[in-house]
């Protein structure tokens, strides 16, 4: 399956492939289960231009989101591109994109057949495989696979790094802490949770999430980028699968990261080598503890953790329409040359 590789044999530099045209427009038929865990919010035709002075909306049952960039509007209407929940229209869309959790448990409320044939299904999961069941009852179902793996057919990160067009003069914001989390619900006894359990003897963490240190929204970047590190504790080491907790609270604060989750050179597919820190690298949390504090003392050491940002800028997907016009645009330039998925059973790991 390809990958969408940046230029340059820089993986972490982006995941947007060149754009590509196709002579025909095409329809997206979002399909979904009526009861599934994500009910469906928009109205039943969305397109992809927002209506004047209208929001974007979420596909994933969370409302309206505030407006995207006026630049992603344009180019997603320039596409084409119209995304649909009316199931009635099932037999006229080129391209069915189906969320594994609303379909997997019941393969029954999959499409009726017959299938169009020359219809493309697309199967769509942003979650783990270790939260993905079922797998086996979809395998030889579709066409093209959409998901945070950069082998997927549509590759949907949870975040990036743009090329800049001209260096910048990127300032660390001012820093009082040392290191915080967010707590992601970490099963007791998981790594994460036990990783974070001897750390604490070392180090002092502030940890938010709890009910007695509640972080708003509005106030999570602001208070997060007051910390030198931020331990972004993946909650499954799963292939590729860097979630917010990397690429917004960790990056978009300003803070250091500190991971746990998919091997080293993982990351090193999605970031420079020398914008985190691994804990993998060190035998035991006390000696990661010990080297977190020397760096925080020594200021042109911490500095070297911020070069990259000379020429990389952090982005966070923050739109499921986002993902749902990045879908189209990767349709128009596979054109009509489509290889069957793998089975899911033995490709989502």
């Amino acid at each position: 399956m390809p990958t969408a590789a940046a230029p340059g044999g820089c993986p972490w530099r982006g995941p947007s492939p060149p754009w590509g045209g196709h002579p025909n427009g095409r329809r997206i038929l979002r399909a979904r289960a009526r009861t599934g865990s994500f009910p469906l919010m928009p109205p039943e035709e969305l397109p992809w231009k927002d209506p004047p002075g209208g929001p974007s909306w979420s596909c994933s049952g969370a409302g309206p989101l505030a407006p995207s960039a006026p630049r992603r509007r344009r180019r997603c209407s320039r596409l084409g591109c119209r995304l649909t929940t009316n199931h009635s229209r099932y037999e006229a869309a080129d391209a069915v994109l189906m969320y594994h959790r609303d379909v997997c448990c019941q393969p029954q409320l999959l499409p009726p057949g017959p299938r169009p044939r020359s219809q493309l299904w697309v199967w769509f999961n942003m979650d783990p495989p270790s939260r993905s069941g079922h797998l086996a009852s979809l395998d030889h179902l579709f066409n093209l696979t959409m998901s945070f793996r950069r082998d997927s057919d549509i590759f949907a990160p949870f975040g990036w790094l743009r090329v800049l067009r001209r260096p910048q003069n990127f300032t660390i914001p001012p820093k009082s802490k040392l290191a915080a989390t967010v707590s992601s619900h970490w099963p007791a006894g998981s790594r994460p949770a036990k990783y974070l359990e001897q750390l604490r003897r070392h180090l002092p963490v502030d940890t938010y999430g709890h009910p007695e240190r509640v972080l708003p929204a509005r106030q999570l970047l602001a208070t997060l980028s007051r910390y030198r590190f931020y331990l972004a504790f993946e909650s499954s080491a799963h292939q590729d699968y860097l979630t917010r907790q990397l690429w917004r609270n960790a990056l978009l604060a300003g803070a250091v990261p500190v991971v746990l989750g998919p091997p080293r050179e993982n990351y090193e597919r999605h970031l420079p080598p020398e914008s985190f820190i691994h804990v993998d690298d060190f035998p035991a949390a006390h000696q990661l503890a010990q080297f977190l504090q020397e760096v925080a003392r020594d200021p042109a050491r911490y500095r070297r953790y911020f070069r990259w940002r000379t020429w990389l800028e952090p982005q966070v997907e923050k739109s499921w329409a986002a993902r749902l016009c990045k879908a189209c645009r990767v349709l128009r330039e596979k054109g009509e040359t489509f290889q069957p998925a793998p089975d899911l059973s033995r490709w989502f790991t």
